[in-house]
C-alpha cells in the first residue's frame, strides 16, 4: 500500500513538473535560434566592403558570397530554407508558448486521471511543421526577387516601388476579417482548442492540431514576415522588432487596436517611401 502512494506520489511530481520542463525546453529551442540568427548576422559584416553584383548564401554557421548573375543551386536553396526555418522558429516560438503551455497543462490533468494525452511533442511538431512550410515558401520568394533584382546583398528592399508595395500590401492586411479572425485564434488557446475539437490523444490527432495552430499563426503573420524583405532577412534590430510585434499582437487585449495603429503605421511608412 506505501509502495502504490509512493508511485502515485513520484507521478504527481513529475507530473508537476512538465510545465517547467516544457517551459524550459521552448526557452532553449528559442535561444538556440536566436544564436544561429546572430551568428549569421555577424557573419554578414564584410566591414564596409562593396558586395555590388554578389548575393549573399548562409552556408551553415557562416555567410559566402556568389555572383548575383550566377543561377541558384539545389544546395544553396536548401541552406536558404534552412535559414528561413530557424529563424521562424526563433520568432514564433514565443508567441506560441502560451497554447503550448495550456495543451502540457491539459495533458498533465489528463494522465493524472487516467486519459493521457498525446504528447505535447507532437503538437509542437505540427505547429512548427507549418512554420517550416511557410519558411520554404519564403525561400522561393527570395529566389524569385533575386531573380528580378529586387533585394540587394544584404537581402533587403533594393527598390523603393517594391519596399512600398511590401508595406502597403502588410499594411492593409492588418484591416482585413481575416487578419481578426487568425489573431482571435491566437489570443484565446481554449477557444481554438474547442473550436478544433477539443485536446486529442492520438499522435497524428495532435499534430494536426498543432498544425491548424501554425495555419492559424501563419494566417496572423505572414505578412509581418514578409516585411523582412524590406528591412533586411538578416537584419537583428528588424527580425527583434518583428517578433515582439507578433508576440504583442498576441498578448495584449486589444484584439483590433494593436493591429489596426500597426497598419496605419505600416501606410505611412510606405508612403514616406514613395516620396523620398
Amino acid at each position: 500500500m506505501n509502495d502504490a502512494n509512493s508511485s502515485s506520489t513520484t507521478l504527481e511530481t513529475l507530473l508537476r513538473r512538465d510545465r517547467v520542463i516544457i517551459a524550459t525546453a521552448l526557452a532553449l529551442i528559442t535561444v538556440l535560434a536566436w544564436l544561429y540568427i546572430l551568428r549569421l548576422a555577424a557573419a554578414m559584416d564584410m566591414g564596409g566592403m562593396d558586395m555590388s553584383g554578389f548575393r549573399m548564401i548562409a552556408h551553415g554557421f557562416t555567410m559566402m558570397m556568389a555572383p548575383a548573375i550566377a543561377p541558384w543551386t539545389a544546395a544553396e536553396f536548401i541552406l536558404t530554407f534552412a535559414m528561413w526555418a530557424v529563424m521562424m522558429i526563433g520568432m514564433m516560438t514565443p508567441s506560441a508558448a502560451p497554447m503550448i503551455l495550456i495543451y502540457a497543462r491539459a495533458a498533465r490533468m489528463a494522465a493524472a486521471a487516467g486519459r493521457p494525452l498525446a504528447a505535447t511533442a507532437w503538437f509542437v511538431a505540427g505547429y512548427l511543421l507549418m512554420w517550416s512550410a511557410f519558411a520554404f515558401a519564403a525561400t522561393a520568394a527570395q529566389w524569385l526577387l533575386g531573380r528580378f533584382a529586387l533585394l540587394n546583398p544584404m537581402m533587403a528592399s533594393a527598390s523603393n516601388i517594391f519596399g512600398a508595395a511590401v508595406l502597403l500590401a502588410a499594411g492593409l492586411y492588418q484591416w482585413t476579417p481575416l487578419k481578426t479572425a487568425c489573431l482571435s485564434h491566437c489570443q484565446s488557446p481554449l477557444a481554438f482548442i474547442q473550436h478544433h475539437g477539443g485536446f486529442r490523444n492520438e499522435a497524428r490527432a495532435a499534430l494536426q492540431l498543432g498544425a491548424e495552430h501554425g495555419l492559424s499563426c501563419i494566417g496572423c503573420c505572414w505578412a509581418l514576415m514578409l516585411l523582412l524583405f524590406v528591412g533586411g532577412v538578416m537584419n537583428i534590430l528588424w527580425i527583434a522588432a518583428l517578433t515582439v510585434l507578433a508576440l504583442l499582437e498576441k498578448i495584449l487585449p486589444a484584439p483590433r487596436l494593436v493591429p489596426r495603429l500597426v497598419g496605419t503605421a505600416l501606410l505611412l511608412a510606405a508612403l514616406s517611401l514613395l516620396i523620398t
